[in-house]
């Protein structure tokens, strides 16, 4: 879906919760006015629902289709899915809890919220794995119809919530839920379980009522979806507009909800909404389009990466080849052999695979060929949390080979910035002839928001030359090709295409000759070569580090990657509040900024939050031998920007 939003105004302050102290503010809005249905409507500025249910329930479907109808409509949002890792998890337990939790705004926004004004609980487990997360005062929708002695029991309730009194605190909607889905779709003449397949469009339906959501999306995604099942299609569809209508007639919910386009927030433009891992696909096409070379993709599915090897493969016609590889080190191989051959190579993977894939990636450090190691990092070590989000990896990336092995880190912040975090690792990958990482995570991957679609004269120009004849004189005159001969001011190495004539050359793991590329054992040698590859790496043109300090802050907060949403909330109500803080936000992680040094010792306080146990924080106190304090969660979910706000206020004041 793209929408036309226009005019650049100043950014709205994200004012999802009180700024700090723990009471948690009221929606803001305005007074309600009669709608079409007689019905009151009242206007708001932001929305956080959060959708709920058995991980074969739909969830993620669900709420795909609210974001994609409000993406359309205009909204600044922000999504957090959240799913087991099972395929199909336990039916109606705890830890098969599927949910789905999108913010929208008529402002701009930075994160998926802290906790929703609206839960849709499909059933008991839905409602208990979530209700801690809901305020006072929140609406909750509740499938009664699941609400019986048997699937209650399974998640540890003696009694029914719905009528003990523990819910007294909500503004609760009993809603029959799959009774009402299966008499909508009586004339369909479905099977019981066919039809209850269908409840949650019928819940879709109620909200996209509840919140003014477009609906002509949805039902033609449905129909496209089932095409070949045209009776499942209408069915789905009839379940919809059966929601929906249920809205518009049912006493208990006298009241719907406006939230007004975001046209203030952006400038103008084309926008989309879009997934990290999508805007990185794309990101990759376009970097192999700018720099003229085929790009490959040799990899192995895991979660969460493996959406970019489906999204590249449907490519083929932006000379996108994909290799489903037997397992990582063959997917990476081949990737470092199409590298080798002239193509963008890529790889992807999640950190359990960049284990397997070290060698490789020293082998590709070795070679000095340009190579894209795509991490999606998740809560480890070993298989750990494949679905939940971590930032553990860094130091894997930056260390995580035999010997001096060094390797570039670029890390995005959002998930838009996914595609232009892809074009500066291919920048740097084929400039300077090396590997790079590119360290996203689970949050971003699957969290969305809108996107610009940048004009293509505004991308940059990463076209690379090959080696097409000699590039040396030897003393007697005789002309030769040295594979590693440097450019004096890269220090990157000529990429020589096999088959070239005269460009022969030796490719492996075993150290090389200065310049000639022969195997050579020699310690002077090998100690040249060692200190030239981290003089490349450590010559990288990156932008100088800027900061955010509109008061002259003692205090300054320094992240990374996703963290960048919930720190910019934090700092927003921090500075709402009179209280003055810094921030910067690093993507270049090897190597740093070349200012870093310098803006770190101009602040008496350093805090660093980070999801993991303080690995960006190691690296800043060993460089730069600044006493920068660490902030730290791996619980396997993003930062809430209050709790941050409550962290950075104890900085502050420490």
């Amino acid at each position: 879906m793209t929408s036309q939003v226009s005019s650049a105004a100043e950014k709205a302050d994200e004012a999802n919760d009180a700024v700090l102290g723990g009471q948690r503010a009221p929606l803001s809005g305005t007074t309600g006015t009669p709608g079409g249905d007689g019905k009151e409507v009242r206007r708001l500025d932001r929305v956080i629902i959060r959708f709920a249910g058995d991980s074969g329930d739909g969830m993620q479907l669900t709420g795909d289709r609210f974001t994609s109808e409000t993406a359309s409509f205009g909204n600044d949002l922000s999504t957090l899915p959240n799913f087991p890792a099972e395929i199909r998890a336990p039916a109606g337990t705890l830890p098969g809890v599927s949910s789905f939790q999108l913010h929208f705004a008529d402002h701009d926004i930075l994160t998926p919220g802290d906790a929703p004004n609206v839960l849709v609980a499909m059933n008991p487990a839905a409602l208990k794995a979530n209700i801690g997360d809901v305020p006072r005062g929140a609406e909750i929708i509740v499938n009664t119809d699941e609400f019986t002695k048997r699937p209650m029991a399974k998640v540890g309730y003696a009694t029914s919530p719905l009528e003990d009194g523990s819910l007294e605190a909500y503004n609760v909607h009993p809603v029959p839920l799959t009774t009402l889905t299966i008499e909508a779709l009586k004339e369909f003449g479905l099977p019981r379980r066919e039809a209850e397949r269908s409840k949650n469009m019928f819940a879709l339906g109620l909200l996209s009522w509840m919140y003014h959501r477009p609906t002509e999306g949805t039902e033609a995604f449905l129909r496209q979806k089932f095409a070949k099942k045209p009776q499942i299609a209408e069915a789905n569809v009839a379940a919809f507009r059966a929601g929906w209508n249920f809205g518009e007639t049912t006493e208990d919910f006298a009241v719907s909800y406006e939230v007004a386009p975001a046209s203030q927030a952006f400038p103008t433009g084309t926008y989309r909404n879009i997934s990290g891992n999508l805007a990185l696909s794309y990101g990759l096409i376009a970097a192999g389009q700018l720099a003229d070379l085929p790009l490959y993709l040799g990899s192995y599915p895991i979660t969460p990466a493996s959406d970019i090897l489906h999204e590249l493969s449907r490519h083929k016609n932006f000379g996108v080849r994909t290799f489903q590889a037997e397992d990582e080190i063959a997917g990476i191989g081949a990737a470092l052999g199409a590298a080798f051959g002239g193509a963008l190579g890529v790889t992807t993977t999640s950190g359990p695979g960049v284990a397997l894939k070290s060698e490789t990636i020293g082998l590709a450090v070795s070679l000095e060929l340009p190579l894209l190691i795509i991490d999606i990092q998740r809560g480890g070590p070993s298989t750990g949390l494949p679905t939940k989000t971590e930032q553990a990896d860094l130091l894997q990336a930056m260390y995580g080979r035999n010997g001096e092995a060094p390797v570039p880190i670029v890390a995005p912040q959002t998930p838009a910035d996914c595609f232009d975090a892809a074009i500066d690792a291919a920048r740097i990958a084929l400039t300077y002839r090396t590997p790079v990482f590119l360290l996203s995570d689970g949050y971003l991957a699957n969290g969305s928001e809108p996107w610009r679609i940048p004009e293509t004269d505004s991308l940059p120009d990463l076209t690379t030359s090959f080696a097409t004849g000699p590039n040396h004189s030897l003393a007697d005159g005789t002309e030769v090709f040295w594979p590693y001969k440097r450019d004096p001011h890269t220090l990157a190495r000529p990429w020589a295409i096999p088959g070239t004539p005269g460009l022969e050359h030796r490719i492996g793991g075993i150290e090389k000759q200065d310049g000639t590329g022969n195997i050579s054992y020699d310690p002077a040698n090998h100690d040249l070569m060692v200190r030239t590859r981290q003089a490349k790496i450590d010559g990288i043109e990156v932008p100088d580090l800027t900061v955010d300090d509109p008061a002259g802050a003692g205090t300054l907060v320094l992240g990374w990657g996703s963290t960048y949403g919930p720190i910019t909330a934090a700092v927003r109500r921090l500075r709402a509040a009179g209280q003055p803080i810094a921030q910067a936000h690093l993507r270049h992680l090897n190597p740093f900024p070349r200012n870093l040094g310098e803006v770190l010792k101009r602040y008496d306080k350093v805090v660093v939050p980070e999801m993991n146990l303080g690995q960006l924080a190691m690296l800043l106190r060993a460089k730069y031998l600044v006493d920068a304090h660490s902030y730290n969660q791996v619980n396997g979910m993003p930062f809430k920007a209050e709790q941050l706000a409550t962290a950075l206020k104890e900085a502050i004041d420490a």
